[in-house]
């Protein structure tokens, strides 16, 4: 069986075709709507490209001598002339219509199942990529994409029936005359063809480049009082200047690229065109051809070589979407979060005994992480992993929750290897309250109820009781119904955390994960939880990575991790006796310096 085509293992020409298939994919999902825009659009070109026969017609009943106007027969034509160009003039306003209604659904569709792929993502792949760059995929990629598509795709259609018809119209009158263009549309088409190889990988660059300043300005408005209490904003400002710079040359020499192609070819059509209103005064005088002939040919030309100029102008908008579809299929093709096994079982009746079973791993095989760790955390155990910045305690914690795969060695909940259990009901076995506080736009209420469904009111509230945050929300403008926006940038750090243990503790999950959950609350108010963190921990199998050692003296077992290997275990008592690595790490916080 042959493997899935994707634009990563795609190249040079067979990228290009892969992309169009892949974009006509989103377009053939509205057949019932392309079949009315094609209808619509020869209706409106065939009435359109009747009017200059007409008008050769009404030119010819005109004559060429004073009194010898035929006038029914030159209002005859002009009133055909009118109706055509009014139903062509319908027909096409219906026709965008219903081009833009197609962008907006294959808008709705790509951003749809981008967001939808972010989602089955692994974590790994939101460690590797800037928020901005994400960001700027999903909103100005997918917009350029679709607009120029469902409007340039169609008008190439569009341009491509009324050079076909204005030909035979043209050939009907003078084929002659039509050797003209056999000298002047190859040399547009050599013309066109090296500029859109020029200008694609241009265009590229510009998607790229926009990305990477979308990011780097996510960074800085993120870290703006770290920057502004650092007094670092020169330095930023200068870094933005050449990012900008970047993006802006990007943007210039693209553009430059691409717009030039539509007046070079506008002035080889026009070329065109002087050439046939030589030859056709010559074929007049010889009596080859009447006035009102070469008026309609002449007229038949410039809607002959118009839509070449058209598409010459559109390709350029073309390579620009070309550009953002690669970075949209890219992140599409993206492999998402392993599937889980056919056979894999769902963890039921959860006790909470947890064993590291010789576990090695590392972000890249070439630098392990973790060495060799063993560990048993029976049920109820409070697991403590501290130790320096760096040393491996958050990477613990991520194979725990199967956030990524072991290299070597096995970890195994209650008997059964993670990786025999399906990622959702391991992952909901845990509660996790982490020191990176995350809340959505939402109330209050929203929130703390995020991980359990059908919560009551109630239940809400006595989390908040218990995570000493009720009286705070109370004083809030709507308490409970009160609107978090921008991740909660209305509330100090500490409350966000508080929610967030609030949240944790709606849960009765058999086992918790607690990494540095107090980090962001100030002692006193930390003290003030213990309690309500007793609660939270209670009969629960715990892994707690604290920095604080005073909050975990009477863990059941602490892990000292350095350099990925485990170098001490045992209980506080035991620890500090050892004058070890442990002793070195409490004794340092309780450092004084005259």
């Amino acid at each position: 069986m042959k493997n899935k085509p994707s634009y990563r293992t795609a190249t040079g020409k067979t990228k290009k075709k892969y992309l169009l298939l892949r974009l006509w994919k989103y377009m053939s999902r509205y057949r019932l709507l392309i079949v009315c825009a094609a209808v619509l659009m020869l209706v409106s070109n065939i009435f359109a490209l009747l009017g200059p026969k007409l008008s050769g017609d009404a030119i010819d009943a005109i004559g060429t001598k004073p009194g010898g106007v035929d006038f029914p027969t030159v209002f005859y034509y002009v009133k055909f002339m009118l109706l055509f160009y009014v139903l062509s003039a319908v027909s096409s306003y219906a026709l965008s219509l219903i081009i833009q209604k197609i962008g907006r659904r294959m808008s709705y569709e790509m951003r749809k199942d981008v967001f939808d792929k972010l989602v089955s993502l692994p974590v790994g792949f939101f460690d590797q990529h800037q928020a901005g760059d994400i960001i700027s995929i999903i909103s100005y990629d997918v917009d350029t994409a679709n607009s120029s598509l469902s409007n340039d795709f169609l008008q190439v259609c569009q341009s491509a029936v009324i050079i076909i018809g204005s030909f035979i119209m043209m050939l009907t009158i003078a084929p002659v005359l039509v050797l003209v263009f056999a000298v002047t549309i190859p040399v547009s088409v050599v013309w066109t063809r090296y500029i859109t190889g020029r200008v694609h990988p241009l265009f590229r660059k510009r998607s790229k480049k926009l990305g990477e300043l979308n990011g780097f300005v996510e960074e800085m408005i993120g870290g703006q009082k770290t920057t502004k209490a650092y007094r670092r904003e020169e330095a930023f400002l200068k870094r933005f200047d050449v990012k900008n710079d970047e993006a802006v040359d990007a943007y210039t020499t693209s553009e430059y690229y691409g717009t030039i192609t539509g007046p070079s070819v506008n002035f080889i059509n026009n070329a065109s065109l002087a050439l046939v209103s030589v030859f056709g005064a010559f074929l007049y005088f010889l009596g080859s051809i009447g006035i009102g002939d070469i008026s309609s040919f002449v007229l038949y030309s410039r809607r002959f070589s118009g839509p070449i100029n058209e598409i010459a102008n559109i390709l350029g908008d073309l390579q620009s979407a070309f550009a953002a579809a690669e970075r949209i299929f890219r992140l599409l093709d993206e492999l998402p979060e392993k599937e889980d096994d056919k056979a894999a079982a769902v963890l039921k009746d959860v006790y909470g005994d947890v064993l590291i079973d010789n576990v090695s791993f590392g972000y890249t095989p070439e630098k392990m992480i973790i060495k060799n760790l063993n560990l048993h955390a029976e049920k109820g155990n409070l697991i403590a992993i501290v130790g320096p910045t760096g040393a491996g305690k958050t990477t613990i914690i991520n194979l725990l929750m199967r956030f990524y795969d072991v290299q070597q060695g096995d970890i195994l909940v209650d008997g059964q290897s993670i990786y025999s259990l399906t990622r959702e009901s391991l992952r909901k076995a845990y509660t996790m309250v982490l020191q990176d506080t995350w809340l959505f736009g939402g109330t209050v209420f929203e929130n703390i109820a995020y991980g359990k469904e059908n919560v009551t009111r109630e239940e809400v509230v006595q989390a908040a009781k218990a995570a000493k945050i009720h009286d705070f929300i109370e004083a809030l403008p709507n308490g409970y119904d009160t609107m978090l926006t921008d991740n909660g940038i209305n509330i100090s750090k500490g409350q966000k955390q508080l929610l967030t243990i609030a949240r944790a503790m709606l849960l009765d999950s058999k086992m918790l994960i607690l990494d540095e959950a107090t980090s962001n609350v100030d002692t006193q108010t930390e003290r003030a939880i213990q309690d309500a963190m007793r609660k939270l921990m209670a009969d629960k199998t715990c892994f707690v990575i604290a920095h604080r050692l005073s909050t975990i003296q009477h863990a059941d077992l602490i892990l000292v991790v350095k350099d990925g290997n485990v170098v001490e275990q045992g209980v506080h008592d035991e620890l500090l006796a050892k004058r070890g690595a442990y002793f070195s790490l409490y004794n340092s916080q309780f450092d004084t310096y005259d």
